[in-house]
């Protein structure tokens, strides 16, 4: 039996591809990003793609024409929740999460996925959209459930944290948080992630961002070198032997994550663990101007490595295009995950 598919706010198609893996069918999607669009069309040529403004009336009308939908999944824009952004409630791209509420409650979908930042769900600002969300979803038959889930948790290399709203039709089971256990799985290191493509600039690693790394005249110091501010820019430096922190959808210039190729390929001593505890300790002054050439920042490749869309996965767009697009996708495995879990409820009816 086939469980059909409607995406909303699709992106690159992160969640589509994960969700296709899980076993659903994609038969129609939304997005208003031109370059978003163009790479999910050229990887999903047999979907239905509504490009354009979900909020303009006719794009609305295409997406809640398709009937039999089992389920609706997508991620309206996040910048108005997310702490990298101004978290404003009042932000417009906030009122989407209600026009997706639009689209199940005509669709009458199985079930739904609403993906978006974690602070959606744990900050008190916005409790009032929160139990809006839940609110309409229950007035239109869903049994509805708010998971957090870090894509870490379950074998992405990166660590992730989103919330998922959940829902299930009356008559169906409900979607608890017991349910993810059977999924979870260690996450691999970046160095086992994304080593084998080779350095930077090389024929099997040549998407490179060209953006200086320079060090802070005040730098921010944490326990961590892996945290606090060492470099200007919003573009903290990567751990080898431990998973990615949480990927911007602002990569492609200083805010693009560091690596450091000595350390990741040759094994040699970290130059920023080794300037940091200097830094710590007092035993070397603050320094300003260009890091040394070892360090570089993240590659396209590698950053759609650790959001672990398939390898043959092609985008599309300027250098700037891509990375944001890869930035605001939600980990495949991780929709996967979600993927499996939902389906499994559905296909079981009480």
């Amino acid at each position: 039996m086939s469980y059909k598919i409607v995406s909303l706010f699709c992106g690159a198609g992160g969640m589509d591809v994960g969700m296709e893996k899980a076993g659903f069918e994609i038969v129609a999607a939304s997005e208003l990003d031109a370059h978003a669009s163009n790479t999910y069309r050229h990887n999903n040529p047999s979907v239905n793609l509504v490009e354009g403004d979900i909020e303009d009336p006719t794009n609305f009308n295409k997406i809640i024409s398709y009937e039999d939908i089992d389920l609706v999944v997508g991620g309206p824009p996040c910048q108005g929740f997310s702490v990298a952004g101004k978290m404003d409630k009042d932000d417009p791209r906030s009122k989407l999460v209600f026009t997706y509420c639009s689209v199940v409650e005509q669709l009458q979908p199985k079930a739904f996925i609403m993906e978006n930042v974690k602070s959606l769900a744990s900050l008190s600002k916005f409790q009032g959209i929160r139990e809006e969300i839940i609110h309409r979803m229950t007035d239109a038959g869903y049994q509805v459930t708010m998971q957090v889930l870090n894509a870490k948790d379950f074998g992405v290399p990166q660590s992730r944290e989103r919330v998922f709203f959940i829902g299930t039709k009356l008559g169906f089971p409900s979607v608890d948080i017991t349910d993810f256990e059977e999924y979870k799985k260690e996450a691999i290191s970046l160095r086992e992630a994304i080593g084998h493509l080779g350095r930077a600039g090389t024929e099997t690693n040549p998407r490179i961002t060209n953006a200086k790394i320079t060090l802070a005249k005040k730098p921010v110091l944490r326990k961590s070198p892996y945290s606090g501010m060492m470099f200007n820019g919003q573009g903290r430096p990567l751990n080898p032997d431990a998973w990615s922190s949480t990927l911007p959808a602002s990569m492609g210039g200083n805010r693009t994550p560091i690596i450091d190729e000595d350390h990741l390929y040759d094994n040699k001593e970290s130059w920023i663990e080794q300037h940091h505890a200097a830094l710590l300790n007092g035993e070397k002054q603050t320094e300003y101007g260009n890091a040394p050439s070892r360090l570089r920042r993240l590659t396209i490749d590698e950053a759609a490595i650790l959001q672990t869309f398939p390898i043959d996965y092609e985008f599309l767009g300027p250098p700037s295009k891509i990375f944001n697009q890869i930035g605001n996708a939600v980990p495949c495995q991780l929709a996967e995950v979600v993927g499996r879990v939902v389906l499994s409820a559905i296909a079981n009816s009480n």
